[in-house]
């Protein structure tokens, strides 16, 4: 089986599109999904499924709004690629520690994609990139450096002109969520 994590775009912000992880992990295995996990409120579950990406995708979202009515995109990637996120940040030497992430001088994000963006999409973003801020796509994902905060980041608030969903996550959240997929695969 493969393990998957699935990231729930805009669920438990500003009290919005509101669902209790506790919740969602029933719906979730009720669609027959393994091993179902969740980790924080913003919407990051963890499990093990032979099908398809897409076809979770679909299923997925489907259920979301059937059981808590309003529809979320889902963003998937397997556990083999959010280690090669993890392990491949193109804004240091060596991977980044969850200290160095958090600083207050620097902070590392990524912005995950359901494909790859065009190059014209990517054009775009450009002009908001700054001393303050940066970006760098790999593959389907977009590493996000600030030196400030990314709340009032233009770079941040126009990923919405990439034409496709993107939910972002801090490095945090995405070394946890490594952590908890290789506790997974021993």
């Amino acid at each position: 089986m493969t393990i998957y994590i699935a990231l729930l775009r805009g669920i438990n912000v500003g009290g919005k599109n509101k669902i209790k992880m506790a919740e969602l992990r029933n719906a979730l295995e009720t669609m027959g999904l393994n091993k179902v996990q969740t980790y924080i409120q913003s919407g990051n579950v963890l499990f093990e499924s032979n099908q398809s990406e897409e076809l979770l995708k679909e299923q997925i979202e489907k259920k979301i709004e059937e059981e808590f009515g309003f529809s979320v995109s889902v963003i998937l990637r397997t556990s083999t690629e959010l280690n090669q996120i993890t392990g491949n940040c193109p804004f240091t030497e060596k991977p980044v520690s969850d200290a160095e992430a958090s600083s207050e001088v620097e902070s590392l994000y990524v912005a995950l994609l359901p494909k790859i963006p065009s190059q014209k999409d990517i054009e775009r973003l450009n002009g908001y990139k700054t001393e303050h801020e940066n970006f760098q796509v790999k593959g389907r994902d977009i590493y996000l450096l600030f030196h400030r905060s990314i709340r009032s980041s233009k770079l941040a608030n126009n990923l919405q002109k990439l034409g496709v969903p993107v939910t972002v996550r801090n490095w945090k959240t995405l070394n946890k969520l490594t952590t908890m997929v290789n506790k997974g695969d021993s």
